[in-house]
């Protein structure tokens, strides 16, 4: 008589034996059963900084929703986890420790402030997740990030420098810096500095509160000086501020500030004849490519900043990067991101689901994209940027070069 009991148990382990025989037969299926992959933005949507935020985070999105829409990434979704740093150190802290340590997530996008970088890169690092930024302190890829660490804005060792030459353009021999104390201050003004001498002028440079009111007694000992350029190294709500101050004391050299601190929204709100002539710097977007008009089309924004463009590169790569390494931890997105960003004789590809066409046919990929070649150094500092200048003119930014 045959024992019913052995009979059961030897059809479970035959159904369970099948059911593991299909599921290796299936790794797609395996890989799903592990969830999304969590990615996470931490930009500013509040602060000094909110003005870029909300489209930088915006822009993550679509190419998200691109490619999950066209099956994910290594047979898996991708789940976008959004955080507010509010253009602040503590705050950008909190928000990583959640992304961290609450979310899981495998990379982090989009850090601004160079003062919210600078303070969560150590928690990056030291738990493995990937950091991509848009800050531009010198001090940040000097940090030992154990190449946990990229950013696509270029450092202020170039920034300075495009600074100090554009003023010797202007006529300006000497240059006064007013700047608030912020982690590329030093490096900022160094830069300004030797750019100017070696051109035969002199610099000088006065750090502010940028929480104060006023700064009429700040302006009157810049202008003491008698600069031939005011250079304004601050944020918009403090340049904001500076400016009305600069126009009451009646000065009339040249001004140059930072493209995002005199914005749209500085402009709306300062009387004409006080912002009348500035001139801005910012690293310039690769207008006209493929990845830029991709871009465009995707968020229905017709000039995206250097900030937006930037993270759009961002999650590109990071997309690519997962699919090179067939992994989406961090570490594999650090040991692989250069591989797709920078292949020498690499297929070029211009948007992330291209790149995972290629990558998928076995091909090695080289990344253009919205904000320009997205080459890095050993240390994580793009190898090379374009600059646009622009200046004021009836109360609107027009373009002066592209350089």
């Amino acid at each position: 008589m045959t024992d019913t009991r052995f009979t059961l148990h030897r059809r479970t382990l035959l159904a369970g034996a099948s059911a593991l025989a299909g599921s290796l037969a299936l790794p797609g299926i395996v890989r799903a059963q592990a969830g999304p992959i969590k990615l996470a933005t931490l930009t500013p949507l509040t602060g000094a900084g909110g003005p870029y935020g909300p489209v930088m985070v915006k822009a993550v999105k679509a190419v998200v929703d691109e490619v999950n829409a066209a099956g994910g990434v290594i047979g898996r979704k991708i789940e976008l986890i959004s955080e507010d740093d509010q253009t602040n150190p503590e705050a950008g802290l909190r928000a990583a420790r959640k992304l961290i340590d609450v979310d899981k997530v495998s990379a982090i996008m989009g850090t601004w402030a160079s003062s919210v970088t600078t303070a969560i890169a150590p928690l990056c690092w030291e738990s493995k997740t990937f950091l991509a930024t848009v800050s531009g302190a010198d001090s940040i890829t000097l940090l030992p990030h154990q190449g946990y660490l990229i950013r696509t804005q270029p450092n202020t060792t170039l920034q300075g420098r495009k600074f100090g030459e554009f003023a010797l353009e202007q006529g300006a021999k000497t240059v006064f810096f007013l700047t608030p104390q912020t982690p590329f201050a030093d490096s900022q003004f160094a830069n300004i500095k030797a750019a100017v001498e070696k051109g035969g002028g002199k610099a000088e440079r006065l750090i502010y509160d940028d929480k104060k009111p006023s700064y009429r007694s700040e302006v009157d000992q810049a202008l003491a000086a008698k600069p031939a350029a005011l250079i304004f190294g601050g944020y918009t709500p403090d340049t904001t501020v500076l400016l009305k101050d600069v126009f009451k004391a009646g000065y009339t050299g040249k001004k140059i500030a930072f493209a995002y601190s005199v914005n749209a929204k500085l402009l709306e709100g300062m009387p004409a004849e006080a912002v009348e002539g500035i001139f801005t710097i910012a690293p310039s977007p690769a207008e006209g490519s493929d990845a830029h008009k991709r871009l465009v089309s995707m968020i229905g924004v017709a000039n995206p900043d250097p900030y937006t463009t930037q993270v759009y590169d961002q999650i590109n790569l990071i997309v690519m990067a997962i699919a090179m390494a067939k992994d989406a931890s961090g570490t594999a997105i650090r040991d692989a991101v250069r591989k797709v960003s920078q292949a020498a004789g690499g297929e070029k590809v211009t948007n992330a689901l291209d790149g995972l066409k290629a990558i998928a046919a076995g091909k090695s990929v080289n990344f253009d994209g919205a904000s320009g070649p997205c080459d890095f150094t050993d240390l994580g500092d793009i190898l090379d940027c374009r600059f646009r200048y622009e200046q004021v003119k009836a109360g609107k930014l027009t373009l002066v070069k592209i350089a």
